[in-house]
């Protein structure tokens, strides 16, 4: 099995695009967090181009795109945005395509009804459902107390506004773009029908979010379905995309860098978090919280910014061991569930 190897050792620069295959160049985007970069990709159709992916809606992206689009995109149009996954730092600007270039948006059904759906959720201040929320996982009290006056985070802050209208794309569809057929397979955990594109004609994968090096997406539970297993959903991903996965290809990720030796990070994947879950399953042989859940996780020190991804990854791997039957939970009086090893 060969090991993990990155082609290019630096990412291209703002404005700017690397070939990474034939007709398909490789560009970044800034994102004003810890992770402060997204990848999207450009495949030329001939005539116009199918870009993968968009970035946050901010007047910096917008003026970026532009400089892409005069620049290597070559002013040629784009008629096609494809969106791996609703999550915003790919579907930000999809929207702004459609309405000033005429662009097709082309993803899943549950991407384009999640992106919708959040979109049009704007609050000022978290709902009380959020708040219980937190108070069941044990937030550390100075942060909640934080929170709960506080403006959190709106998607329709850095989405642009969608327009009705999508081609939905489907677990195995085959799609014709920049000059290959791509096979459709659909991933789940770290975003509900995530898909990832395998070409049939040479080595290249689109892999968004679902497969990235060097770090592993998070994957949490949120107030809107407490009870979800989004840990199970990305084990049984991870073992059913392995099946397609050889050393040889290209992977083209959301994040990170390209890389070749996907059947180790497949590998690396799904073994790391069955390690988490073992090391969490110990740490729980007296009564804890998700919030008190941090360090068998992730092993390092987490601050104020990191925090609620944090915990959101905590409550899902405890979810993924009460499904399994290895952990039981009781209320606190505080309404905090804690988590305990079954004996």
């Amino acid at each position: 099995m060969s090991g993990i190897r990155y082609p290019w050792d630096t990412p291209p620069g703002e404005g700017e695009a690397i070939a990474v295959g034939e007709g398909v160049l490789w560009m970044r985007l800034p994102l004003p967090m810890a992770l402060d970069h997204v990848n999207v990709y450009a495949l030329d159709d001939g005539d116009s181009w199918t870009i993968v992916d968009t970035g946050f809606a901010s007047k910096r992206t917008r003026t970026i795109w532009q400089k892409l689009l005069n620049g290597p995109l070559q002013g040629k149009p784009v008629k096609r945005v494809i969106v791996t996954h609703h999550h915003p730092d790919h579907v930000g600007l999809a929207g702004w395509f459609q309405n000033e270039f005429g662009a097709e948006l082309w993803t899943t059904r549950t991407a384009w009804l999640f992106s919708r759906m959040l979109q049009l959720d704007e609050q000022a201040v978290p709902r009380q459902e959020t708040l219980d929320f937190y108070l069941s996982a044990g937030m550390d009290a100075e942060i909640y107390e934080s929170r709960k006056s506080e403006r959190p985070f709106n998607f329709a802050d850095v989405v642009y506004p969608m327009p009705l209208g999508f081609r939905r794309i489907k677990q195995g569809d085959v799609i014709r773009v920049g000059g290959r057929n791509w096979d459709v397979h659909i991933g789940n955990g770290h975003a509900p029908e995530h898909l990832t594109l395998w070409s049939q004609d040479d080595n290249l994968v689109i892999s968004g979010d679902q497969i990235l090096p060097s770090i592993s997406s998070n994957i949490g539970v949120y107030a809107t379905e407490p009870q979800a297993d989004p840990v199970g959903e990305w084990l049984e991903s991870c073992e059913r995309l392995s099946e397609f996965a050889h050393a040889d290809q290209l992977v083209l990720g959301g994040h990170k860098l390209p890389f070749t030796g996907l059947p180790t990070r497949m590998r690396q994947l799904i073994d790391n978090h069955h390690g988490a879950l073992g090391r969490l399953l110990e740490y729980v042989h007296q009564p804890r919280t998700a919030g008190e859940c941090f360090p068998p996780l992730f092993k390092r020190t987490i601050g104020p910014g990191e925090y609620g991804l944090a915990l959101v990854e905590a409550i899902a791997h405890l979810n993924h061991l009460f499904h399994l039957g290895s952990v039981s939970r009781v209320r606190r009086d505080d309404g905090a569930w804690l988590w305990k090893k079954k004996d």
